[in-house]
């Protein structure tokens, strides 16, 4: 007979997992942090950083497709789940809003998409690191 305590075990991620997830979103929040630095850089000081501003992009952009497989195929909880879903659909809207051009003038939107995208991708970061915590982890609170 399968008890509450087994199949809350059997949900709940191995430690291994979690801390892989938790190093790939904080190496993505990097990036993101590393990306929006960049375009401040090529904006008041040398314009020759938007090429590395549209590399970074390019370079990590992959990973939030992985931390959507990842948080999809492993247990993680709605939250975590939730966050994970959002970064690729507002990296999305980032792309579209600054390559479409419309009457409506949408690429206004793209620095407010990009400090959503650093806060979605932070609180993923601090919600991993909260599951991580000694006594979250041994209380199955995922």
């Amino acid at each position: 007979m399968i008890t509450s305590l087994e199949t809350a075990r059997d949900r709940t991620p191995t430690r291994g997992i979690l801390i892989s997830f938790y190093v790939t979103s904080i190496i993505f929040n990097v990036c993101l942090i590393a990306q929006l630095l960049t375009v401040g850089v090529a904006y008041f000081h040398n314009p020759a950083w938007w090429n590395i501003h549209l590399w970074f992009v390019r370079g990590y952009s992959g990973l939030s497709l992985v931390l959507l497989g990842w948080s999809l195929i492993a247990p993680f909880s709605r939250r975590i789940r939730h966050l994970a879903a959002s970064l690729p659909i507002l990296l999305g809207l980032q792309f579209s809003s600054i390559h479409l051009k419309s009457p409506l003038h949408l690429e206004i939107l793209h620095p407010l998409i990009g400090f959503t995208l650093l806060y979605v991708s932070s609180s993923l970061v601090h919600s991993i690191g909260r599951t991580l915590s000694p006594t979250n982890y041994h209380n199955n609170q995922i």
